[in-house]
């Protein structure tokens, strides 16, 4: 222990050096890890921007369009004055509850 330490005190590196490399196994395989870092972090690039971005694009284009037609239909029906029938099995309550008669996401214009 006491070598390694008057060692580095000199600048001599005793733990890494090039012999060091080709012996240990270990950083044979870091450093082929590291070699394929690269190619393997472009490739996830390009699909990032050429691939995600557009599909995340074209699913919003997607959901705005029927987000629009949706409210169409709805502004449609409340001017043709869609009837609504109350049938007698619907909003049965037991007792009432304590914000009023309508339960907590009651909503007059769509709901009946």
């Amino acid at each position: 222990m006491a070598s390694r330490i008057a060692q580095a005190a000199r600048g001599i590196r005793f733990a890494s050096s090039a012999s060091a490399n080709a012996a240990n196994p270990w950083l044979v395989e870091r450093a082929a890890v590291k070699e394929h870092a690269g190619p393997a972090a472009e490739t996830w690039r390009k699909i990032s921007i050429y691939v995600c971005i557009p599909a995340l694009v074209a699913a919003s284009a997607n959901a705005y369009n029927l987000w629009a037609k949706h409210q169409a239909h709805l502004e449609h029906e409340r001017h043709e004055g869609h009837e609504a029938v109350k049938y007698p099995y619907m909003r049965l309550r037991a007792k009432a509850f304590p914000w009023g008669d309508d339960s907590l996401f009651f909503n007059p214009e769509v709901n009946m």
